[in-house]
């Protein structure tokens, strides 16, 4: 009996784990087959390939922004398991409007499908919260990060790779892992949140401002937030305009970009998955936190200053202990919220990614653009940005988390 209990776990976890991963490969994928594929819609805009990426950027962004506070609430009240199945399908059928769109904007409409399903996000990380201990969270939040990580950096990679052959066939690969993984958690999934512990539902707090205000007022909660914040717009440089800087900057195939891609995602696993847990008992989470903000700084220090691939492909792994960062800090702030409130947290957290999500593709892309086609031709100045915020969120994270201070 404990063998299938714990069989079954297993599988409930492969399922969110899976989850996490399309949901975050949702947001780069098409960055690499985009301009191309603009190429065979006559009615699509005039835009630059940089201003296309960030239009496409910021759509994912707005529907995680507007969605990821519902899905957390409706999973508070509802329980997990609907929630992160239905996500599931919508996600399937968002890729297949856009591997079949006739035009620029179905290919819009199923990328707006695609932002407002992967909100799911939110909802997976309070399953973990549920299911697991207090002291647990941060090696489950760590290995939730893995999937994340994998799937920001691996969407590229795969439209690059999948896309040099056929620009929709990667649409089309999606949409099959959404709907098998789909199928999957209907067999295996278990609900996580027990009625005793379910929140009423509420139209104040499933919206962008009410979600926010939740960690405004939470003054425990609220500085992490703010690191995680910065954290998330700083990372969203290598998915919305890594291709494009590694096509420009060194003139690499569509291949050798995936490849890349794919390297930073695999040394982002690796880190997440495997290190994470021993850095956390060595050093403690306030230390692991820290290392990951400066080991992120300096590496898309080195990003921005490498005047060749090979300099850039030796600060990969350096990037990778960036992956330390986030578990840790929200592991930090899941043990000052209450079980009925996780899935608010955790909706809470999305939305603010979801505001940089908003804002950082239109912001990076813009830099980009003005780096290398403007007067001003520094191709790196958009790793400078994001090295330069990653400083700021290690000095806040410093600060808040200091010993004694109640404000982190």
């Amino acid at each position: 009996m404990t063998d299938d209990k714990g069989t079954n776990q297993t599988a409930a976890f492969l399922f969110v784990y899976v989850t996490v991963l399309l949901d975050a490969l949702s947001l780069g994928i098409v960055f690499p087959v985009l301009p191309n594929l603009m190429t065979e819609f006559a009615s699509a805009p005039a835009f630059s390939a940089p201003h296309v990426v960030g239009l496409f950027g910021t759509v994912w962004g707005l529907m995680q922004l507007l969605f990821s506070p519902v899905q957390s609430v409706l999973s508070d009240h509802f329980g997990r398991r609907p929630l992160l199945l239905i996500s599931n399908i919508s996600l399937g059928l968002g890729y297949i409007l856009m591997a079949s769109a006739p035009g620029f904007h179905w290919l819009l409409a199923g990328r707006a499908i695609c932002g407002m399903s992967s909100a799911s996000i939110s909802t997976a990380f309070a399953y973990r919260s549920d299911v697991l201990p207090v002291e647990r969270r941060t090696d489950g939040f760590g290995v939730l990060g893995v999937a994340m990580a994998a799937g920001t950096l691996f969407g590229p990679a795969l439209g690059a790779l999948l896309g040099s052959d056929d620009l929709r066939l990667p649409f089309w690969i999606a949409a099959g892992l959404s709907l098998a993984n789909g199928i999957f958690g209907f067999l295996v999934l278990p609900e996580s949140l027990a009625r005793q512990q379910r929140a009423p539902f509420s139209w104040q707090r499933a919206n962008p401002y009410g979600s926010l205000r939740f960690l405004v007022q939470r003054p425990e909660v609220r500085g992490l937030a703010m690191v995680n914040f910065l954290n998330n717009f700083s990372s969203l440089a290598l998915p919305n305009i890594g291709a494009l800087y590694m096509l420009y900057r060194y003139d690499w195939s569509g291949r050798m970009v995936g490849f890349a891609m794919a390297g930073i995602a695999l040394s982002l696993m690796v880190v997440q998955g495997g290190l994470i847990g021993p850095a956390v008992k060595r050093f403690g989470e306030r230390a692991t936190l820290l290392i990951g903000l400066s080991c992120g700084a300096v590496a898309f220090a080195v990003f921005a200053l490498a005047g060749s691939g090979a300099i850039f492909l030796a600060a990969i792994p350096l990037l990778a202990f960036r992956g330390f960062a986030s578990p840790a800090s929200l592991a930090f702030m899941s043990r000052r919220v209450p079980p009925a409130e996780q899935g608010l947290l955790q909706g809470a957290h999305s939305t603010l990614l979801g505001v940089s999500s908003l804002l950082a593709p239109a912001v990076l892309t813009h830099i980009f653009s003005v780096s290398t086609e403007g007067q001003l031709h520094f191709p790196g100045a958009t790793f400078t940005l994001a090295a330069l915020i990653l400083t700021l969120a290690l000095l806040i994270a410093w600060r808040t988390t200091r010993p004694g201070n109640q404000s982190c």
